[in-house]
């Protein structure tokens, strides 16, 4: 048996699922954790320094994974959280009961990833059922994973 901490095969850093990072250095089609979901920031506005000396941004970001609108404002010199988000495209080779069946760079099959249930999941079925040889990027963030693409296969 080999020491859970010194297994090396996953190549994953160890890194924490977000960093801190200055209010007013985020920028708009960056990346924020609101309310304690990884957001896209699709709008910014700042105020002016107030009594209290202190600038706030008002930020708007649509969760990456349902789509639910959320909004902030912070102080601009106090830090917020920045979800470190990792985008893999695999080759899709079927559908299970609502599940995809997606192979890894390495030879192995995953099939523990929901089709989604909105118009992408029926494209990608759609597109399955005719034939067609497809990418699908995959989107991971703070623990969770979530279909986001397809891209057609090139021959």
């Amino acid at each position: 048996m080999t020491d859970p901490d010194s297994d090396f095969t996953s190549g994953d850093a160890g890194a924490s699922v977000t960093y801190p990072m200055q209010c007013s250095g985020l920028r708009k089609n960056g990346y924020v954790v609101l309310k304690g979901r990884p957001c896209k920031i699709v709008e910014m506005s700042t105020s002016k320094t107030g009594k209290h000396g202190h600038a706030k941004v008002h930020l708007v970001g649509i969760d990456i994974f349902t789509n639910k609108k959320y909004e902030d404002i912070c102080p601009s010199t106090h830090n917020m959280d920045v979800p470190n988000i990792k985008r893999n495209d695999y080759q899709l080779i079927g559908i299970t009961d609502g599940f995809l069946s997606l192979l890894l760079d390495n030879g192995e099959v995953r099939e523990d990833l929901r089709l989604p249930d909105n118009d992408l999941g029926k494209e990608i079925t759609a597109k399955y059922e005719a034939g067609d040889e497809m990418l699908v990027s995959v989107l991971s963030s703070m623990g969770e994973e979530c279909a986001v693409a397809i891209k057609g296969m090139t021959k």
